[in-house]
């Protein structure tokens, strides 16, 4: 097998144990003597971790979850630099797959019997770091969202669709993206709804839990118009 195969394999594979990194799980264990996987909604990730461990536990994981994929898109290239001696024929591409990866990994850690979080922060992390005016541009969705809904869950499943949206814009408007880009986010919305498809079920039925005190949009609009 040509020794180029086995650096991109290397660079796959250093992607998936980064992402795979169990931020929430350390973080109860070692700070608080206690498994997330077995509190609140049993998920691996920063809302839970916010709900179960405090603001300050919930920022540092949401975080270091973003950073991942941040951290994995910006090091592909030159890892596979330092491995193979050359360049990869498209640094975009291998930076693409290395984000999905660790995505992957996050949502599905090996070192916790795969059970891993949603994949939102490391999408977060991997898109502002691939894409940073789409995702400044998509941002704001989600802070109106969870500002009016309190949903995180909503808010999510929202962005979500609303990024490839915004790529989709710009592609055809200013040829930003390679068409593949296009796909591959639309690809990445469709896999953290999936990921979401228990929360929407609760949305749908009305048993999904909010976080109040982000509704900062729907307090000050009953502040500002109390008898409606």
């Amino acid at each position: 097998m040509d020794i180029c195969v086995y650096c991109f394999l290397a660079v796959v594979s250093l992607a998936y144990l980064a992402g795979s990194f169990p931020t929430a799980l350390v973080t109860g264990r070692l700070f608080f003597g206690r498994d997330i996987r077995r509190e609140g909604s049993g998920n691996s990730g920063a809302t839970n971790a916010f709900r179960q461990f405090g603001p300050l536990a919930g920022i540092v994981v949401l975080l270091v979850d973003c950073g991942k994929g941040v951290l994995v898109v910006l090091a592909a290239p030159a890892v596979y630099i330092l491995l193979s001696g050359q360049e990869f024929p498209d640094a975009l591409l291998l930076s693409v797959i290395a984000g999905l990866i660790a995505v992957i990994g996050h949502m599905w850690t090996i070192f916790a019997r795969f059970r891993g979080g949603k994949g939102v922060a490391t999408s977060a992390g991997m898109l502002a770091a691939l894409a940073p005016v789409s995702f400044l541009l998509s941002l704001p969705v989600f802070v109106l969202v969870l500002g009016i809904t309190g949903f995180v869950s909503l808010s999510s499943v929202t962005v979500a669709l609303a990024f490839p949206l915004v790529v989709l814009v710009r592609h055809l408007l200013f040829q930003s993206y390679p068409v593949w880009f296009v796909l591959y986010s639309w690809a990445l919305g469709a896999l953290v709804v999936f990921a979401h498809r228990k929360n929407i079920g609760r949305l749908v039925k009305g048993e999904e839990s909010r976080f109040e005190r982000v509704r900062w949009l729907w307090h000050l609009f009953r502040r500002v118009y109390p008898e409606r």
